[in-house]
Parts: C-alpha cells; structure tokens; sequence
C-alpha cells in the first residue's frame, strides 16, 4: 500500500466535493449538482478501478476515506427514517383535509402499491420468457454455494411460521424496540402503530377538542423540526452520491458482470418496462410524465446509488410535496408505505423472475396459465412486510419461492450481481411510492397540479 496515492485519491475527492459545493454557492441547480455528482463518481471510480485494481490495498483505503462521505451521509438519512415515518403517518392524521378522507387516500395508496407490484411481476414474467433465463445456465461458484447456505439458514428460522404467525410478526409488540429498525418488520410495526396513535386522536377530537388541538399543535411542532433536519440533510446529496457511486464503480466485479450480463440485461429491460407504466399511469391521469422524470430525477438517481428506499424517504416526502405537489398527509402515507409495501422492484420483479427460472428445475412448466397467475397472486400478497432497506428483495424472494414450494436456496444464483440488479431496483421501488401518492392526489382532487407542472416549484433541499 501507498500513502503517498492514497493521500491524492483523498485529495482529487476533496477537489471534486469543493467543486459541487462551489457550484451550490453558484446557485446551480439541485438536479444538476446530483447528475454531475453521479457523473464525476463513475468516471472517478472507473479510473480507480483501472489504475489499482479491486484488491489493491490502495483503493480499500482510499474506500474507506471515501465511505465517510458515502456511507455517512446514508447513515445520516437512516438515522431520521423511523421518526420521520413515525410523525409522517401520525401527522397524517392531524391534517383536517386528510382525516376526512383517510379512508379512501390509505385505500388508493395501497391500491397502487399493490397493483404495481401485480403489474411488475406480469411484466418480469414476460422478460424472463423472453430472454429464455433459467436457473441451470448459471455456474454455481464458490460465492453462489455460501449465498445458497445463508439462505437456508435464513429460511430456517421462519419457515415453521404458519401464516397467521407471520402475520402477528408485524405488529408492534415493543414500538421503542421496532424505533431501532432491529426486525425485518420494523418500518410497518411502526406504521400500524402511529395509525392507532392516530386512530386514538379523532377519537379525543370528537370528544375532547381541546386535547386534540393541543396534541395536533405537538405533532407538527416535531414534523416542522424533523422536516427541517431532513432539509439539512439534503442539502448533503451531491456529495453522498458521488462518494457512493465512486465506491460502486471503483469496486464491482465486472467480470461477473460479463458472465451473468444476459440476467443484468434482462433484470433492467424489466424494470425499464415498469417505470415506463409508471409515465403511462401518470399520463393516462392527466400528467406530464416528462415533468416527473425530471423533478424525481435526484430522488431515483440517490435510491439507485445507495441501494436504500427507507434512506430515500427524506428525499421522497420532500420532492413529493415541494416539487410535485401533493399534499403532506398523501405524501406520508404513499412514501411511508411505499418502504414495507408493494415494492415493485425488490418485491415485485425480482422474486416473479427468479420464481421462473427455478421453476424448471424441479420438474414444473413455469409458462402454464395457473403457474404464472399463481405467481402473480404470491408475490403480490407477500409484498406486504418488505423490508426498504439492503436485503428486502431477499426477504422477499425467499418467501414467495418457499409458498411455490421452490429451492430457496437458489436465490442466491445471482449473488455475484446482486448490488448491480439492486441498484435498479431501489430506484423503481422509490417511484413507485412516489406515483403512488401523485395519482392518488390527482384522483381525489388535491393535487397542486400549478405545483406540478410548474418549473419553479420550491427547490429541494435549497431551503
């Protein structure tokens, strides 16, 4: 290992991150300060990658430097999610627009979420017939048979669940315990209970109204004071994309990536087709879909890089309601939900293909109608209780391929590209959530559609 290199890596990150932050003092725009951050960390990365090599002590060390940045600013979002969700969902129900209409705005929400997630696992179903994947094409190497044990033993702590065990699971026996994020279930146990908490309020405001205001007033004392922290924090995205995306394209393995290309291909082609029914959902409601590709732009470009939608959720709300206008309690509900339900990426894409091409390996015609449709059910209804953070998808997988009663331990066959195919994932999870609460704005007639469609909505993160 060379200090001496490894000092100028540091510094060429420090030149780059001086740069950004000059063009910030230059009032550049948000959106152009995350796409040249994106820009400068995969050429960065590249370079890094080419000069040292992957197992160069060198570039470890530089990593690690880098991950400070990278890795903190996700930590820093991380550290606000529970919260944030926690006063998303109650401030929710102390908004008098909002309670009015609770029942039909939750009911849209997870109506899309669902539907999106159905319509994703259709859409990967069709890609894997088309590209022709199937399980026995991949090499098993050493990675892929140590990923293959982790699932099983994974597996084996749940598996003797029945289905109402693992309904129970997600609820909040201990909230104070689920604040840490220390389940697979946290972020919904969390959800179901802000939604009694808030339940509880419109009981006391019909009874107690004085009570309620007060308590209302309190809520979103701490909402403004989160919101102001998330603001802060945002302001941090151009610099935790470019460490991120330096690390990603300094250190993938593009090798494998070569050998499994045709499943990367095929992986993306899918999600692609789903956020292209994302614009079509939006068009079809009256919307320009080119307005929100590029005022969700930032949004998807940091869930693609740090592989995270419960880190993104900040940046979600934040884009949701000062950017697209939806209204507060639409954008809590959709982006809140959006973490533990109907991922259409991680949840729906990803279990629909890897269900395809295991099927064959156990003697089962994977294109009969009643397979696919049986499929599609399955990994619709498990998408309730996804994790949004690293490991969803596997979560995810490995419950739909144990109800079709698939080798789970072939979900590891894609280990070697699974950050790649994440990536893409997260991304299509987190515009999702997003079209979720967008189109059930517009659908209940509280969508700033000015806010919409104006190029000069408040910007993100610049407050």
């Amino acid at each position: 290992m060379s200090p001496f290199l490894t000092v100028v890596n540091i510094a060429v990150m420090i030149v780059f991150i001086s740069a950004l932050f000059w063009l910030q003092k230059k009032h550049v725009s948000f959106s152009k300060r995350v796409f040249l951050a994106l820009g400068l960390g995969i050429l960065f990365g590249l370079g890094l990658q080419l000069f040292y090599g992957t197992k160069s002590e060198t570039l470890k060390t530089s990593i690690d430097w880098f991950n400070i940045v990278g890795k903190g600013y996700v930590q820093l979002l991380s550290m606000i999610v529970m919260p944030l969700v926690f006063l998303s969902i109650l401030s929710a129900f102390t908004k008098l627009k909002l309670t009015n209409n609770l029942g039909k705005v939750s009911g849209l929400v997870l109506a899309v979420l669902i539907g999106t997630t159905a319509i994703a696992a259709g859409v990967s179903i069709a890609t894997t017939a088309a590209f022709q994947l199937e399980a026995v094409q991949i090499e098993q190497g050493d990675a892929e048979t140590a990923r293959a044990e982790q699932l099983e033993q994974k597996w084996a702590g749940i598996q003797d669940q029945t289905l109402p065990q693992k309904m129970v699971e997600l609820l909040p026996a201990n909230p104070f315990y689920d604040f840490t994020n220390q389940r697979p279930t946290s972020t919904i146990a969390i959800v179901i209970f802000a939604a009694f908490i808030g339940f509880a309020y419109l009981g006391v405001k019909k009874k107690h109204p004085e009570q309620a205001e007060f308590f209302a007033k309190i809520v979103d004392t701490f909402y403004s004071i989160i919101m102001r922290v998330v603001t802060l924090i945002l302001r941090l995205t151009p610099y935790g994309v470019l460490a991120i995306m330096t690390r990603v394209t300094a250190t993938s393995d593009y090798q494998a990536i070569y050998k499994l290309g045709k499943f990367v291909v095929a992986s993306y082609v899918a999600l692609l087709i789903v956020f292209v029914i994302h614009l079509v959902l939006l068009a079809i409601a009256g919307l320009n879909p080119i307005t929100y590709v590029k005022k969700s732009f930032p949004v998807l470009t940091f869930a693609f890089t740090s592989r995270t939608s419960a880190g993104t959720l900040p940046l979600n709300v934040n884009t949701q309601t000062a950017q697209l206008g939806v209204p507060e309690g639409i954008a809590n509900f959709a982006g809140s939900l959006g973490l533990s339900i109907g991922q259409n990426g991680c949840a729906g894409v990803y279990p629909a293909m890897l269900a395809i091409m295991i099927a064959p390996t156990v003697g089962i015609d994977p294109f009969t109608p009643s397979f696919i449709f049986t499929v599609i059910a399955v990994v619709a209804i498990s998408s309730f209780g996804v994790a949004g953070v690293g490991g969803g998808a596997t979560f995810a997988a490995l419950l739909v391929l144990s109800t079709l009663n698939l080798p789970v331990a072939l979900a590891g066959l894609l280990i070697s590209v699974e950050p790649l195919i994440d990536m893409g994932r997260t991304a299509l999870n987190v515009s999702g959530s997003m079209t979720a609460g967008i189109l059930t704005s517009k659908w209940t007639n509280e969508l700033d559609t000015s806010a919409y469609g104006s190029p000069t909505a408040a910007k993100q993160a610049e407050a």
